[in-house]
């Protein structure tokens, strides 16, 4: 299956060169083992996918909620569906200081604020089935 054919909706929304690189990266990620480093995508990312390309592809910001919300338009919806938007946070504890958003984050698990990384996701829920798709998905600092 051609993955940048599943990508082509967010043609209008990102430039060319962007919709190869998130074509690749994403392509490298579905087939990779393990963990998942950027080292390790341009490992499986083949031709184009090289280490510089995959640091241009995430030190820009891309309108991610936007994104997926085209991608679930086009892919997903089924106007007769009634669909629930559902939301979970999770915080991943994190050894050292210079990961982005590295903060201080209450965690039920140990009852304090504990130093680590927060993520917060977004799922749109089809009401009648068990299919879960990420809407949107956000690291986050404390303020």
């Amino acid at each position: 299956m051609n993955i940048l054919a599943l990508f082509q909706c967010l043609q209008s929304h990102v430039t060319a060169t962007t919709l190869r690189q998130v074509s690749r990266i994403a392509l490298a990620m579905l087939v990779m083992p393990g963990r998942v480093t950027m080292l390790g995508i341009s490992r499986w990312a083949g031709k184009g996918g090289s280490y510089r390309t995959v640091q241009r592809f995430f030190s820009q910001a891309l309108p991610w909620a936007m994104l997926f919300w085209v991608f679930f338009r086009q892919h997903v919806h089924r106007p007769d569906e009634v669909y629930l938007l559902v939301g979970d946070e999770v915080v991943v504890t994190k050894a050292g200081k210079h990961t982005y958003g590295l903060d201080r984050f209450f965690s039920s698990l140990y009852g304090k604020p504990i130093p680590g990384l927060a993520f917060f996701c977004l799922l749109a829920r089809e009401c009648p089935s068990t299919v879960r798709l990420p809407c949107a998905r956000r690291a986050g600092r404390a303020q």
